[in-house]
């Protein structure tokens, strides 16, 4: 069985720029190898930053970096984390995949975002693992990735490391307002109920898909995440995991957020 993360990956290049707000994402990020046995063969990446028509799973050798942020210091335009890709194993997994009935196109010209790259430097800062990056579908449909998860499970080396990259919270607007008592009851009440879902044993795996197809109709569900793409790849990881993981708190950028591992 692969071993399955969701991080928040903080607010663009800032995690990796000294940004006193992202101190404990840093410290957290930076300790999760840890929860693993061993050093992965491959990383499987689903990042919040790249949606298609469909999927698609990045199939160069030699992959780029995409540096998909604005207006920061020149020195987050020169990172360099130089990860292999895998072509190979791109393949495979798309042939699988399509058995299944889920078609995954193969692109063999994309880079890496950042919401590869920024959580991976302070996770794997050798870049000597192999990364595979999967898109979102750009329905942003809590089934329809639920199912990719399912399928993905069976179609990956047992030894693979699959990240969802994304964000707990992803209010762009309230990040950078007041944090009133509105505010962090909202958060708090939505971080909780990702607690539950993804790690009460009280749940099983049908529970638990229950709730994500009506996670914006709770409590501080539609604040947390007025568009969900930061949100899409913990519910890939969930149903990939194919149980239920553990939380990790900590506070990024002012608000409440949450790291899982299984």
């Amino acid at each position: 069985m692969s071993h399955v993360a969701f991080v928040s990956h903080g607010g663009g290049p800032m995690p990796l720029l000294g940004d006193p707000s992202h101190a404990e994402l840093v410290s957290t990020l930076k300790a999760l190898p840890q929860q693993f046995p061993k050093q992965p063969s491959v990383i499987i990446m689903i990042s919040a930053h790249w949606e298609t028509s469909g999927f698609e799973i990045t199939a160069a050798e030699n992959p780029d970096l995409i540096y998909d942020y604005y207006g920061f210091p020149d020195e987050s335009y020169q990172f360099q984390y130089p990860a292999l890709g895998a072509p190979k194993l791109a393949r495979d997994i798309a042939d699988k995949m399509e058995a299944k009935g889920t078609h995954i196109r193969l692109n063999e010209k994309r880079g890496f975002d950042h919401g590869m790259f920024i959580p991976l430097m302070l996770m794997y800062p050798e870049a000597n693992v192999p990364v595979v990056q999967i898109s979102l579908a750009s329905s942003l449909s809590p089934d329809q990735h639920w199912m990719l998860g399912e399928q993905l499970a069976e179609a990956l080396p047992k030894d693979a490391l699959v990240i969802g990259s994304g964000f707990s919270f992803h209010n762009m607007r309230a990040f950078f307002a007041p944090k009133t008592p509105q505010v962090k009851h909202d958060v708090h009440a939505f971080q909780t109920w990702l607690d539950e879902t993804v790690t009460s044993s009280h749940l099983d795996l049908n529970e638990a898909k229950q709730r994500w197809l009506h996670w914006s109709e709770v409590e501080g569900g539609r604040f947390c995440h007025p568009r969900e793409e930061h949100l899409i790849p913990l519910i890939v990881c969930h149903a990939l995991a194919q149980k239920q993981g553990r939380s990790i708190a900590f506070s990024a950028l002012g608000v409440e957020a949450r790291h899982f591992v299984w």
